[in-house]
């Protein structure tokens, strides 16, 4: 059963339409993650879960209750900002305390809780500093203290690693993951980051433009993207996208490409012939010839390389054509820019799109 439930929820400011018409559903202990690029939404859309934003229309229900209207001290949750937004003057006790004590907590109790909260987050040798001494870490961990501290049934997150280096990222999305495991609370975290959603999401809302695209799990999003949005936003290095339009070639149909031809019999029932539309192959499907089996082989040049560690992404040119292809670092040796080569299509994972309205096409 959904414990947040939200459904046609709306809001501009001015002439913006920053929310249309939102649905969402959270299981309760869920990890869900709302991504989007910058003013997808998605601010917007947890400050009106906190209360913070009134919407124009629509409504929120949480744990049964609804509370699209109700005054933030009673909703039961807490939001952690993209800035940290700790008390400059307060020690970092104090910063974990104040919430407490704006509820009426007993001393007692409060000097439990903090301290509580302090060993499961490792800051508690920093109990007597002020923000202004402690690391990046221990800040972003302070930040986490406070809003747990509270017990809130819901937790919030808005961007909070936005402003980490990127091995605290790295750190911290661990830290969010073991908190949740171990206090199986209800967590909603808005990021553009796709490799943040990917790596904490139990599941994923894709936002654009104040719309949900489309929501899953991380493997069906990647698996099966409902749109060429979709298939851009989730995966690393991003899925190539390539105009085409559908050829019939009995006894089925092609995709005709800049640089061929490539069967496209699989979408016959989905298409009509002149059909205009974006073929999709992710990097790792894209291999120089011979690597994989049966799949159609084009010529290329290498435009660029981009070394990642282990794996090398190549940028090629193929009949007027930039495509990626992701491979091994010592296989990728072999290919320096400009040295030309066939490349491989594998089409098993490969994806078709209406070219205007960017749906998917099955």
């Amino acid at each position: 059963m959904a414990e947040l439930q939200i459904r046609g929820l709306s809001k501009r400011f001015g002439d913006v339409r920053a929310l249309d018409g939102i649905d969402l559903e959270v299981a309760a202990g869920e990890f869900f993650v709302i991504l989007g690029p910058s003013a997808a939404g998605k601010t917007t859309t947890l400050r009106s879960i906190a209360g913070l934003e009134r919407a124009d229309r629509g409504s929120i229900t949480f744990a049964g209750q609804d509370i699209t209207h109700a005054p933030v001290r009673g909703r039961g949750m807490s939001m952690i900002f993209q800035t940290f937004a700790l008390y400059p003057h307060l020690s970092t006790f104090d910063n974990l305390a104040y919430p407490l004590r704006e509820q009426g907590v007993r001393a007692d109790q409060i000097r439990n809780r903090v301290g509580e909260i302090a060993q499961m987050l490792g800051i508690t040798h920093t109990l007597a500093r002020k923000p202004s001494t402690l690391s990046g870490g221990e800040q972003q961990r302070l930040a986490i203290g406070r809003a747990l501290v509270r017990r809130p049934k819901l937790l919030l997150l808005d961007e909070p690693l936005t402003n980490l280096d990127a091995k605290l990222r790295h750190d911290t999305r661990a830290e969010f993951k073991r908190l949740h495991r171990e206090l199986g609370m209800t967590m909603v975290y808005a990021t553009p980051d796709q490799l943040e959603a990917l790596t904490m999401g139990e599941r994923i809302a894709v936002l654009r433009e104040g719309r949900i695209v489309q929501t899953g799990t991380p493997a069906e999003l990647y698996e099966k993207p409902a749109n060429s949005f979709v298939a851009t936003m989730i995966g690393a290095p991003p899925m190539n996208l390539l105009p085409g339009r559908v050829r019939v070639r009995e006894p089925g149909a092609v995709v005709e490409l800049p640089f061929g031809e490539v069967d496209a019999t699989r979408w016959h029932n989905a298409v009509t012939p002149g059909t205009e539309v974006m073929f999709g192959i992710r990097p790792h499907d894209v291999t120089p010839a011979g690597t994989q089996q049966n799949g159609p082989h084009f010529a290329a040049t290498v435009h660029l390389t981009e070394p990642l560690g282990d794996v090398t992404v190549l940028d090629v040119e193929a009949g007027g054509s930039m495509l990626k292809m992701a491979l091994p670092e010592e296989e990728a040796l072999a290919y320096a820019p400009g040295k030309e080569l066939a490349i491989e299509l594998s089409l098993a994972d490969a994806h078709l799109f209406h070219r205007e309205t960017g749906r998917a096409l099955s």
